[in-house]
Order: structure tokens, then sequence, then C-alpha cells
């Protein structure tokens, strides 16, 4: 539930942010898109590495359903958040939010989750950490220690 409350509160402030954005400048919103999406991204990738790094347990259904949550109740952030902050809308884009922006925000939650689940797996905790040696093996023929 930590996955989902977080990534949809980050998800809504960024959209809230381009929307307060687009009011003053509607036509130059390219390259702030793009930065939000990847940052977007870049935090849930990050986050699920992290997970996968530490070894988390049931760690791909936590994901799964923390980005099917984190979708919706984006959506109503989202609306809510543009109707406070940016030009008190209401309930006009709910229905556009819940559905096509909640399956969006659905997949780049998802996406880049799996891939930092599986890139964090490979990782080891606490850095690399040289491997033991194996133990000399003991010289064949005569013993070591001498026979009375």
């Amino acid at each position: 539930m930590t996955r989902a409350l977080g990534m949809a509160l980050l998800h809504a402030a960024a959209d809230t942010a381009l929307a307060k954005a687009a009011v003053y400048e509607p036509t130059g919103l390219t390259t702030p898109r793009i930065i939000a999406i990847a940052l977007l991204v870049g935090a849930a990738a990050l986050w699920s590495a992290i997970d996968g790094m530490l070894r988390r347990e049931d760690l791909g259904r936590t994901w799964v359903i923390a980005s099917l949550i984190a979708g919706p109740l984006s959506g109503v952030l989202y609306v809510i958040g543009r109707s406070v902050f940016v030009d008190s809308s209401g309930t006009g884009e709910l229905g556009t939010a819940l559905t096509g922006g909640a399956a969006f925000t659905a997949l780049l939650i998802l996406v880049p989750a799996g891939l930092g689940m599986f890139v964090g797996g490979k990782l080891k905790p606490g850095g690399h950490r040289k491997r033991p040696s194996a133990p000399s093996p003991r010289p064949r023929g005569r013993s070591a220690t001498p026979r009375a």
C-alpha cells in the first residue's frame, strides 16, 4: 500500500504541476513533459530495484497491485489537485482520469518496476563482496602427520 500511495501522490503532483504550467505556457511543454515522465519512470525503477536488491518477498505481486491501485488513485488526486490549485474545474475530467489516465499511470509504474526488479535482483545488497576462497586441498599420497 505504501508503494501505491507514494507513486499515486508522485504522479498526481507531476500531472497537477504540468497542468499549472500549461496555464502560463500552453504550447511549450514538450521538455517539461519529457522530464516529468523520465522522473516518474526513474522513481518506479529505482524503488523496485532497491526492493529487488533487498530480496523482498512477493515483489512482483506487490508492484502489480501497487500499479493497479495507484492508477485510479492518481487520477482522483489529479482531479482534486487541478480543481484546487489550477482552475477550479471540478469533476469534469474525472471520467478521463479514471479510464485512460489510470491505465497510462499503471503502465508507467508497472513497466519500469518490472525492469527495476530484474536489475535489482541481480545486484547484491551491501555492494560487491569478495567471495571466500576455497580451502586448499590436502596433499595426496603421504599424510601430513608422521607415523610412529
